[in-house]
């Protein structure tokens, strides 16, 4: 266990506080959803000081490479499948952004033998954007903030498409590469 890892457990941690808070008082209740925002927003700058530190120091594990994206995929999906039950966000959106994240994570497994997915500056933007988006949309705002908040999150699905099509292209060349270099012995 290092720092890196704890701010991870912590994150991990934070996602059923955050959904208990997403879904008090019937989910609309403003007092609760500003301590849902609050508590995605602690566990969001978590993931960014994880990694950092991580890097930084040395303190990158398996252990860490392992529970990090569960860490990312828990929150984002909890936040976003939270929203879409009370009606705040279209099914559709919840279903592409998760869909692509569970394609990009079997794609990773699948190639994993043949070479390793870097992840790359594209998808920290779409994760940026993303969090950004649930961020203002769990906030009890209205007007121009939902506004704000829906069109962050069209762009977040925008470049969850786009990043998700580069992962393919990405997956198609290891696998390729791989295969061949395996063919050749090496």
């Amino acid at each position: 266990m290092n720092i890196a890892n704890v701010l991870t457990m912590a994150r991990i941690a934070i996602v059923p506080l955050f959904v208990a808070a997403l879904f008090a008082g019937g989910g609309h209740e403003t007092g609760w959803r500003i301590a849902a925002a609050a508590l995605f927003a602690l566990a969001a700058i978590t993931d960014r000081f994880d990694g950092q530190l991580a890097r930084k120091y040395g303190l990158v594990t398996d252990f860490g490479k392992l529970a990090d994206p569960i860490a990312d995929k828990a929150l984002i999906g909890a936040a976003l499948i939270g929203l879409s039950m009370l009606g705040d966000l279209a099914w559709w959106i919840t279903l592409v952004i998760c869909g692509r994240e569970v394609g990009v994570t079997l794609l990773r497994l699948l190639v994993v033998r043949r070479g390793v997915i870097p992840a790359g500056r594209g998808g920290k933007l779409k994760t940026l954007v993303q969090s950004l988006a649930i961020g203002v949309l769990l906030l009890p705002l209205s007007g121009g903030f939902e506004v704000a908040g829906m069109a962050l999150m069209y762009l977040a699905v925008v470049l969850t498409v786009v990043t998700g099509l580069d992962y393919v292209g990405q997956a198609a060349r290891v696998w390729f590469a791989g295969g061949s270099g395996r063919a050749r012995g090496a």
